[in-house]
């Protein structure tokens, strides 16, 4: 499933809707203003909320946290002793970890479990302005989980450029 997103995506009290390659509105991610942290929240096209991102306030490394139904489903942080600072890791719950490697700012990277490719994060095959694509590779992916650890990963490299 290759889904678009608006660059301009991540900008906190706005909605946006995320589309497939046919224009249908798929996902909405609803960014929640007058917060203490950024927070977003990822709707299906009927509302329901899948998940929800928020920084966590309280941490030695910048950390965004997803939840589902209020539990917390995963963490995300850059990783430890990375060369490369475009490194993240994702912390599902369970313990099962993702690797998030590549060109963040430039939305060119791969979200990958144990070495199997999962998402593909580009701007490469696309024409249209300030646009990437999210091109999950498993048919069997959480879908929304994906979304938000790409979201979570642009959200904290932002921040770390900036800084």
């Amino acid at each position: 499933m290759r889904l678009l997103v608006r660059e301009r995506l991540f900008a906190i009290g706005d909605d946006y809707w995320i589309e497939d390659t046919e224009g249908r509105k798929v996902f909405l991610v609803d960014g929640k203003a007058m917060r203490l942290r950024d927070t977003f929240e990822l709707k299906d096209a009927d509302g329901r909320v899948l998940v929800e991102l928020r920084q966590k306030l309280i941490s030695l490394r910048d950390t965004m946290l997803i939840e589902r139904g209020g539990e917390e489903l995963a963490k995300v942080k850059r990783k430890r002793l990375s060369l490369l600072r475009n490194h993240y890791r994702v912390t599902l719950v369970d313990g099962t970890e993702i690797d998030v490697s590549g060109k963040i700012l430039d939305r060119e990277f791969a979200i990958e479990y144990d070495g199997e490719l999962l998402a593909q994060v580009s701007r490469r095959w696309l024409t249209i302005r300030d646009t990437y694509g999210i091109d999950v590779v498993r048919e069997d992916a959480d879908i929304a989980l994906l979304i938000a650890v790409s979201m979570c990963v642009i959200v904290l490299a932002d921040k770390d450029n900036e800084d």
